[in-house]
């Protein structure tokens, strides 16, 4: 693919301005997106923008995005409605004593919810919200927790959207033969380094045993020496989360909350690991018992899954202009432009490391991690084979980067929707996690590095 040269990182470098400056993913992503456009076509931006838009809104993918989270969206505010949550959020409260316990439940939890990331981010945060408010535990390091045990621990376990996804892409660019996809999947799971990092360093965080840094530190203190855990300027994403309030005099029963998220974890398997199949038939079971205990009235049941939609609006929308941005990237040749760059240095040894490096760069500058990876799949593969290099260990490195950047990236799916449900900005969440980020991504290079000469 053509690129522009070095002017084809200037769009990436204005949203990653933008977004630092305002706080404003949605707005920094569009200028961002023109920015590209003005470069390609600079007299049909108008219709450059439009096209993209619609290209985007009619993507399958992006249509995927669109149902779950709203979906869930639903399903949340019906678990609140009902008094799952609450009643979830006090069997929690009954277990636990201190603030290290709050957030290792968190954690744990977590761990539990693999076989998707959205899920993940989701649930989690919504359930342990009040839990870690009551030990003073600021939003930020909330949704640190969560998002460490989204993408990174779908990515490593392999009954997930992710290993589905990625399987087949192996066996589409032969990589690995028909059927085998997942067994080479599996082979490269011990080198996914960075996903393994970022999920074992979150408890040398909450031990204090990796100190709290920089704006993380100043969350903490806030929380803890105020009590304020919610970031002054996201009271708005806050509002949001409470616009479904618990029926007035409803049992509160916590089954209502476990059944719902086992009944997401088992037929999402069993349809062979489609999330939005599981989360169809979740959904419907959980209207279908509602309306059979008569725990809300038929308007209230769908008036509240209606309102939980809603309140994915907003994260929906930093999405589809993430996703914008991305499709002028991809026009831009950024991707093709960075491996140029680096095809002159590399060598069977040290392409791991390079791989990843590169990789999650791109993928943190453009807010796309699967993308990525379809792009850069059939590049490293052939890199591979010409330098001799170790292809599981490639793999891990591809997808490491890959999860590198829907962990840490300032407008990603996974943290925009952990930001929402943890209650407070991405912009607070990702500028809080980045040090933890870098200590994962950095600890990750080093070890490609390493493999690299060994293998």
């Amino acid at each position: 693919m053509e690129h522009y040269g070095f002017l084809t990182v200037i769009p990436t470098l204005i949203v990653l301005t933008l977004a630092v400056l305002t706080h404003r993913p949605i707005e920094s992503l569009l200028v961002g997106a023109v920015a590209g456009l003005l470069m390609l076509d600079p007299g049909n931006v108008l219709d450059g923008l439009k096209d993209n838009a619609i290209a985007v809104l009619m993507d399958e993918d992006v249509a995927w995005v669109i149902l779950v989270c709203g979906l869930m969206g639903s399903l949340i505010g019906l678990l609140l409605r009902t008094g799952a949550t609450g009643a979830f959020t006090d069997l929690m409260t009954r277990r636990i004593k201190t603030r290290n316990s709050a957030l290792m439940h968190t954690w744990l939890l977590g761990l539990m919810m693999f076989v998707d990331d959205y899920l993940n981010s989701l649930a989690v945060a919504s359930a342990m919200r009040k839990v870690t408010d009551k030990f003073k535990v600021s939003r930020e390091m909330l949704a640190y927790v969560v998002d460490s045990t989204a993408a990174p621990i779908s990515v490593i376990i392999p009954i997930s959207t992710w290993a589905v996804f990625f399987s087949g892409l192996l066996e589409s660019n032969n990589v690995a033969e028909d059927g085998q996809g997942f067994l080479y999947y599996i082979q490269a799971i011990p080198y996914m380094f960075y996903a393994w990092l970022a999920v074992l360093v979150v408890p040398l965080a909450i031990y204090g045993k990796i100190p709290a840094m920089g704006a993380m530190r100043k969350a903490e203190a806030r929380a803890t020496e105020t009590g304020k855990t919610i970031p002054p300027g996201s009271e708005h994403t806050q509002l949001s989360n409470h616009t479904i309030q618990e029926k007035e005099g409803v049992t509160r029963n916590a089954w209502y909350f476990i059944m719902p998220m086992l009944s997401l974890v088992v037929f999402t398997a069993y349809f062979e690991v489609d999330f939005l199949k599981g989360l169809f038939v979740t959904l419907f079971l959980y209207l279908a018992m509602i309306l059979f205990t008569r725990t809300l009235t038929l308007n209230d049941t769908f008036n509240t899954a209606l309102d939980g939609f809603k309140t994915m609006i907003e994260p929906l929308a930093v999405l589809v202009a993430a996703y914008i941005f991305k499709n002028v990237n991809d026009s831009l040749g950024l991707t093709s432009y960075a491996i140029e760059l680096i095809e002159p240095i590399v060598t069977a040894g040290t392409l791991p490391a390079i791989i990843f490096g590169t990789m999650a760069t791109i993928s943190f500058a453009t807010g796309s991690n699967w993308g990525v990876f379809v792009i850069v799949l059939p590049i490293v593969v052939s890199l591979g084979n010409a330098l001799g290099a170790d292809m599981p260990l490639l793999i891990g490195a591809t997808l490491s980067a890959s999860t590198f950047g829907s962990h840490a990236c300032f407008y990603s799916d996974a943290t925009v929707l952990t930001a929402q449900a943890s209650g407070c900005s991405s912009y607070e969440h990702a500028i809080t996690q980045l040090p933890y980020t870098l200590i994962a991504a950095s600890m990750a290079c080093v070890l490609y590095l390493v493999f690299g000469m060994l293998i």
